[in-house]
């Protein structure tokens, strides 16, 4: 049984989900977000509530229970206020600088890395920070995890593209004895 399938998923108001055919669609100020699930659960609205049960009790079933729950939390807070994820350029000589919709890293290597900016996200850079924001939770988390990857911190100066709240931790490097 799923602690997280069983919790009841409140609809707060200027928010509509309906369920059509396989998809879930969610409608909020800040944009529409829509999701196919498997046919091995039931998603139903009403009451202001979003009810998701298995159809047998699989364990498959059972995990895509507690997923699709979360997903659909996820869905109905990303349209009523925006997700954020904050990333920081350390290192001399790096460079971020946002072009029309194109992201440009200059970050130590021979080119420059340049990243088109997904629909759905807007990004602000300020200094050697960026702020993206977005109502798709899942394609957030992505974009900024691509970007991370381009350049990881590395462990003895801290140089590269992190987290705002990630926590290096750092190497003592060699010791002259």
């Amino acid at each position: 049984m799923s602690r997280i399938g069983k919790q009841k998923i409140i609809i707060p108001s200027g928010t509509e989900v309906s369920v059509d055919d396989g998809v879930v669609t969610v409608k909020g100020k800040h944009g529409t977000l829509t999701k196919k699930y498997h046919p091995k659960i039931d998603i139903t609205v009403e009451n202001g509530e979003v009810k998701v049960t298995p159809k047998d009790n699989s364990k498959f079933a059972n995990a895509l229970w507690g997923t699709f729950s979360s997903h659909i939390k996820n869905m109905i807070k990303g349209v009523n206020s925006p997700f954020t994820k904050e990333l920081v350029v350390e290192g001399v000589g790096f460079k971020v600088a946002l072009n029309g919709n194109t992201l440009n890293l200059k970050v130590g290597y021979s080119h420059d890395v340049n990243f088109e900016i997904p629909e759905g996200i807007s990004a602000e850079v300020e200094k050697n920070t960026i702020k993206l924001s977005g109502a798709d939770k899942e394609l957030l988390g992505q974009f900024a995890a691509d970007v991370r990857a381009s350049k990881k911190p590395e462990p003895y100066k801290g140089k590269g593209i992190r987290y705002g709240d990630e926590i290096i931790r750092r190497k003592q490097g060699k010791r002259a004895t």
